[in-house]
């Protein structure tokens, strides 16, 4: 079976579901903070390595002959029920603009574990080398594209983002 059907659900739940729940969300999620220095760099990174994981995709099978598709499968499904939920969430923001409901009270960036999480579930299934090479390259960069999100939030929301930093994680 080609991987690339492993993309359908996720794009329906990260941009379909999001536009059903807010039409906003999608512009709110496609934002990308003002970026200085080497974060131009690291956002091209960020770019790239998402592109080649979701092209690279059309280009593997899912391997269904060993514990690497069972361990693939609980996996990438705990991805996207993280999706899922992150999405829901991130959806229905504070009046203020925080998002600060449900898997936020967690986690600050319930989306990028989430993205995480799915990702290595596709490595999982594909088990390919490169797939999980283009995810840690990703993930390297989503923790930079994350930093100069918080430094834009601080920007914006002063001491109340603040006092959400100190009260709930980065990641988990």
């Amino acid at each position: 079976m080609n991987a690339s059907l492993l993309l359908i659900a996720f794009i329906l739940i990260r941009f379909g579901l999001l536009n059903i729940l807010n039409k906003d969300g999608i512009k709110r999620a496609a934002l990308f903070a003002p970026l200085i220095g080497k974060e131009k760099v690291i956002y091209w990174f960020y770019q790239i390595s998402n592109l080649l994981f979701f092209v690279y995709l059309f280009f593997l099978k899912i391997t269904t002959d060993s514990y690497w598709f069972c361990a693939g499968l609980v996996i990438s499904g705990l991805g996207l029920l993280l999706c899922l939920t992150s999405v829901y969430n991130f959806a229905k923001p504070e009046e203020n603009g925080i998002n600060v409901n449900g898997l936020y009270k967690i986690s600050r960036n319930p989306m990028y574990v989430a993205y995480f999480i799915y990702f290595l579930g596709c490595v999982f299934l594909t088990q390919s080398i490169i797939l999980l090479t283009l995810l840690i390259v990703f993930q390297i960069s989503a923790h930079w594209i994350i930093l100069s999100e918080e430094r834009w939030c601080i920007n914006k929301f002063g001491g109340e983002y603040k006092n959400y930093m100190n009260e709930v994680r980065r990641y988990i």
